[in-house]
């Protein structure tokens, strides 16, 4: 199976490059488009002020995040990289969160992670549904993928929600046919090896014994004395 890492974040703004840095980091691991249950997620300090625009897109407080490890402790850093391995990393508008990951290692003295890895669900969008919006908002509500439960954005639920959506890009309900049809397929090959012996308890009889009666004089009375087959000729 194909393992992939869908990836999101959240900053305290648009370019690190400014000063802007990681604030959360949320990955969850998918095998053939459907995910595995093992996610990493992870609230940074970014040693830095909240800008009141940002806080009000994902509701992260310089209070909140204070104390929280930094993206050079070994619990994020080595954690991070241990997790998404040399998976493909799938990001929604990938040159944003690529960019704030790789200013963040490069802080750390480590290998950017290059472009070649990471799959952009927003060019995907883009190529599929040319002119319109294509936000994960939009795609949500265009795949009917629930935004019930997300207030604030985040990336961790963001995530989650990216993980449909690229289900849906890569094929959606087709796709799912696909993994069923692989499922059924492999059950169906166990089952044909058991061998089915005889029922270890009879079922109790279904007819009541006034039914069995009344059959049992059909077939004396009507079947055996008249001769109803003559007509087919049997």
């Amino acid at each position: 199976m194909a393992r992939e890492i869908v990836l999101d974040t959240e900053t305290t703004g648009f370019d690190p490059k400014t000063g802007d840095r990681l604030v959360e980091l949320a990955c969850l691991e998918i095998e053939s488009f459907v995910p595995t249950g093992r996610s990493f997620h992870v609230y940074i300090d970014p040693c830095r002020d909240m800008p009141a625009e940002a806080e009000k897109v994902h509701g992260l407080s310089a209070d909140f995040l204070r104390g929280k490890p930094r993206f050079e402790h070994p619990d994020v850093v080595e954690g991070f990289l241990d997790f998404i391995g040399d998976a493909p990393l799938i990001a929604h508008n990938a040159g944003f969160d690529r960019g704030f990951i790789n200013w963040e290692l490069a802080n750390c003295s480590r290998a950017p992670i290059p472009e070649a890895r990471w799959i952009d669900t927003l060019a995907l969008a883009k190529h599929r549904f040319p002119g319109m919006h294509n936000s994960l908002d939009a795609l949500c509500k265009r795949f009917k993928v629930s935004l019930s439960e997300r207030e604030k954005h985040g990336a961790l639920i963001d995530a989650r929600l990216l993980a449909a959506v690229y289900l849906e890009l890569k094929g959606g309900r087709e796709r799912r046919l696909e993994l069923t049809a692989e499922v059924v397929a492999s059950t169906v090959h166990v089952s044909s090896r058991n061998d089915y012996g005889p029922r270890p308890r009879p079922l109790a009889p279904r007819s009541t014994d006034g039914e069995r009666e009344t059959h049992a004089a059909f077939i004396r009375d009507v079947v055996k004395n008249q001769d109803l087959w003559a007509k087919f000729g049997l």
